[in-house]
């Protein structure tokens, strides 16, 4: 199964964060047209130039996330992931809980790892969120570090891979959100799916509350 950056503009539009907003060019690679003074175009998603595009270590740190969220037979990742989160951080209240979720991260890892979140083998990024307990931990926006990690990093992602259309086909989800049908396709597939996460880690997407 291979998540793409189409499954990540899915979800967003669903989530009414449109082509005009978050566009498939926008993820290109450079070339030597794209990176001249005055073409109007990031390229790269590391060339900033878009106050609203979310930091490096930020969508570094997403994506290792999603890499252990997410079950172990998904390729894609980072594409997907990158896509969504420059595309969810449209939306300024998002955008800036999941900065500083994301970071927060980031910062644990690299006092208890001395190692950036996203540097650390799989198996120990796994730990580390066992560790801070987000697997148990309800999902609370404004809550403790762990209930935020939970509601704006793990959910957040849990959210994007159901939502899509090929993380949906995985739990049964016939249409994305923002289709007809979706909606409800993902409230039935998300409430009988249990846990889908090869590392055990928690797969209830019932924390994103505002879809």
């Amino acid at each position: 199964m291979r998540l793409t950056r189409r499954d990540a503009l899915a979800v967003l539009a669903g989530l009414g964060v449109t082509g005009g907003a978050v566009s498939l060019t926008q993820f290109d690679p450079p070339t030597a047209d794209s990176t001249g003074e005055g073409s109007g175009s990031d390229g790269d998603l590391g060339g900033g130039g878009d106050d609203d595009t979310p930091p490096t270590a930020v969508r570094e740190t997403m994506v290792a996330a999603g890499e252990v969220v997410y079950p172990s037979a998904v390729e894609g990742i980072p594409e997907f992931v990158e896509t969504y989160v420059v595309g969810r951080a449209r939306d300024d209240a998002r955008r800036d809980a999941m900065v500083d979720a994301a970071t927060e991260l980031d910062g644990v890892a690299r006092d208890w790892e001395n190692a950036a979140f996203a540097d650390l083998p799989a198996g120990d990024r796994d730990r580390l969120l066992r560790e801070l307990g987000v697997n148990t931990a309800d999902p609370v926006p404004d809550g403790t570090l762990s209930e935020r990690l939970r509601f704006h990093v793990v959910n957040e992602l849990l959210y994007a891979f159901y939502a899509s259309p090929t993380g949906g086909r995985l739990v049964g989800i016939e249409n994305p959100i923002g289709h007809p049908g979706g909606t409800e396709s993902y409230r039935r597939a998300t409430m009988d799916g249990g846990e889908t996460a090869e590392s055990g880690g928690t797969a209830d997407s019932g924390g994103e509350s505002d879809g």
